[in-house]
C-alpha cells in the first residue's frame, strides 16, 4: 500500500542527465518517506525522448 506517488520526468538532454541527481535529492530531503515501489518508462516521438520515474511511497513507520 501506499500513499503518495512523485513523478520524475525529463525530456531534454540536459534534463535527462540531471534525473538521477534530481532523484536523488528528493529521496535526501525526505528521508521521512519509504519508497514502495518504483516504475521506470521511456517514451519517443521523432525528435524527443522522455524518461519518467514514478515512486511510490508512504511515511516509514516508527
Amino acid at each position: 500500500m501506499f500513499t503518495g506517488v512523485k513523478v520524475f520526468s525529463a525530456t531534454k538532454a540536459k534534463e535527462r542527465e540531471e534525473l538521477g541527481e534530481n532523484i536523488s535529492r528528493w529521496l535526501k530531503s525526505n528521508s521521512d518517506l519509504e519508497i514502495v515501489d518504483k516504475v521506470v518508462r521511456q517514451s519517443s516521438d521523432n525528435e524527443f525522448h522522455c524518461y519518467s520515474v514514478i515512486l511510490f511511497y508512504k511515511q516509514k513507520s516508527t
